[in-house]
C-alpha cells in the first residue's frame, strides 16, 4: 500500500512539472491602429493637397493587417476655443477609399467653401470593427485666393542647354521640374525667381520632359506639364572676338581670343586683297593665330576669322582688320 501511495505522488508530481507554472489569463489582441502622426496640408491650385501615413502597427504593436475605414475630415477653426466634438459638426468629411494595407495616402478637398479662413485638418483610422485610437495631429492652415498656373509654357533648344520660358500672373517664385529619359519620375531641377530658365545640365540628343509650378508663400500653382524634348546642336559657335593684325618677318602675323565652348571644332582665316572679295587663305586652325606669309610689299590686305563647332556649323565672320604690308 505504501509503495502504491509512493508511486502515485511521484506520479502526480511529474503532471504538474510537464504542465509549467499558472499565468494571467491571455485576451484577444484589440487590434486598433495607431493615430496618424504625419497629416499635412498644402494649397494646390484649387484644392487642398492632404497627405498622410497610415502606421504598419497597432497600438499593441502588432503588425496592422486589416483597416476598417479612414475619417479625413476638413473644417473652419472653432473661434470660441479648440472643442473637437463642435469641430467634426461644422468640418466637411473627405471621400478616402478604404486601404488595403498600411502607407502614404493623399486626398484633395476643393478650396472654395475654405478661401479666406482658417481650417483644421485631422484623420483618425479604424479597424473593422470601428474603434479607433483617436484623432492625428491637428494641422491648421490658412487658405488663400488660389495661385494661378504658369501659362504659355515652351521648352527649346539652346546653346548651354534646354531654355524654358512661361507667363505668369504676379510676383511668385518656380519650381523646374525635370524628367530624364531612364528617370522613373520627375525630379526637382531648380527653384527660378522669373519665369524663364536654361538647363545648363542637358546634354544634345538625350530627351527630356519638363514641368513648371508656381509657389507664393504658402500656396502652389498646379504643375503644368510636362513638355517633352529631345534637344538637337543645330548652333554654330561664338563669332571669333579680339582679332588683330601686325606685321612680322616677312608675314602679316593674325591673333584673336581663344574659343572656349565645349562643341568647338576649328577656325578659318579668310582675306581679302586691294578691297577684291574675301578669300579663304587657312582652315582646320586649333590655335587662336595665324601667319600670313603669302604677301606682297606695299599691298592692302584685309583680315577675317571664322570658327567652326563639331556639327560642322559655321559662326559669322568677325569684323574685319586691314594692314599694308611693308
Amino acid at each position: 500500500m505504501r509503495a502504491l501511495l509512493a508511486w502515485g505522488i511521484s506520479f502526480l508530481i511529474l503532471v504538474l512539472a510537464g504542465c509549467g507554472s499558472i499565468g494571467q489569463p491571455l485576451y484577444p489582441a484589440l487590434r486598433i491602429p495607431s493615430p496618424v502622426a504625419d497629416l499635412n496640408v498644402v494649397e494646390q491650385g484649387s484644392n487642398l493637397d492632404i497627405a498622410f501615413t497610415i502606421p504598419p502597427l497597432t497600438t499593441e504593436g502588432l503588425p496592422l493587417k486589416e483597416i476598417g475605414g479612414v475619417e479625413l475630415r476638413v473644417g473652419p477653426s472653432p473661434s470660441n476655443g479648440w472643442n473637437v466634438d463642435e469641430w467634426v459638426k461644422s468640418s466637411t468629411r473627405v471621400d478616402v477609399p478604404t486601404p488595403e494595407k498600411p502607407g502614404v495616402v493623399d486626398a484633395t478637398i476643393p478650396v472654395t467653401k475654405f478661401v479666406g479662413g482658417e481650417v483644421v485638418a485631422a484623420v483618425r483610422i479604424t479597424n473593422p470593427k470601428g474603434r479607433d485610437a483617436g484623432w492625428s495631429n491637428l494641422k491648421t492652415f490658412q487658405v488663400q485666393p488660389p495661385l494661378a498656373d504658369p501659362t504659355n509654357f515652351h521648352v527649346a533648344a539652346d546653346p548651354k542647354g534646354v531654355a524654358l520660358t512661361w507667363t505668369a500672373s504676379g510676383p511668385s517664385q518656380f519650381r523646374i521640374f525635370r524628367q530624364a529619359e531612364q528617370e522613373q519620375k520627375p525630379v526637382l531641377l531648380a527653384t527660378a525667381t522669373e519665369p524663364n530658365y536654361v538647363d545648363l545640365s542637358a546634354a544634345f540628343g538625350k530627351a527630356y520632359q519638363y514641368s513648371v509650378q508656381a509657389i507664393r508663400d504658402t500656396i502652389e500653382s498646379n504643375v503644368v506639364g510636362p513638355v517633352s524634348i529631345t534637344p538637337a546642336d543645330i548652333f554654330p559657335p561664338a563669332v571669333p572676338s579680339g582679332l588683330t593684325a601686325s606685321i612680322g618677318i616677312g608675314a602679316v602675323e593674325l591673333a584673336w581670343n581663344r574659343n572656349t565652348e565645349d562643341n568647338f571644332k576649328e577656325y578659318r582665316v579668310l582675306r581679302s586683297e586691294e578691297g577684291g572679295p574675301f578669300v579663304e587663305i587657312a582652315r582646320a586652325l586649333d590655335a587662336p593665330v595665324y601667319s600670313d606669309h603669302a604677301i606682297q610689299s606695299g599691298k592692302h590686305y584685309r583680315y577675317q576669322v571664322l570658327a567652326l563647332a563639331q556639327n560642322d556649323h559655321s559662326s559669322a565672320a568677325c569684323a574685319p582688320v586691314e594692314i599694308i604690308a611693308p
